[in-house]
C-alpha cells in the first residue's frame, strides 16, 4: 500500500497539495458481473425454448383435434347416404 502526497507551488507563492491514496484493492465487478449476465442469457434461453415447446404441443392437438372433427363429419356423411338408399 503506497501513499503518494504531490505538491505543486504556483508562481505567486501558494501551494496546492494532491494525496493519492492507493488501498490495494483491484477491481474484480467485470467478472461477476459477466458471470450474472451469462445466467440470465441461460435462463432466458430455456424459457424460450419451453414456450416453444409448448407452441408446437398446442398446435399438434389443434391439427389432431381437427383431423377428428374431419373424420367424424365424413362418418355422419356416410349414414346419411346410407340412409337414404
Amino acid at each position: 500500500m503506497a501513499d503518494e502526497i504531490h505538491t505543486t507551488r504556483e508562481p505567486d507563492g501558494t501551494t496546492h497539495t494532491t494525496t493519492i491514496v492507493d488501498r490495494g484493492e483491484a477491481r474484480r465487478g467485470g467478472g461477476i458481473g459477466m458471470l450474472v449476465l451469462l445466467i440470465a442469457v441461460v435462463i432466458a434461453g430455456f424459457f424460450a425454448f419451453q414456450f416453444l415447446g409448448n407452441e408446437k404441443a398446442e398446435t399438434g392437438a389443434i391439427a389432431e383435434a381437427a383431423q377428428k372433427v374431419g373424420d367424424a363429419a365424413q362418418d355422419v356423411g356416410d349414414a346419411a347416404q346410407e340412409a337414404v338408399k
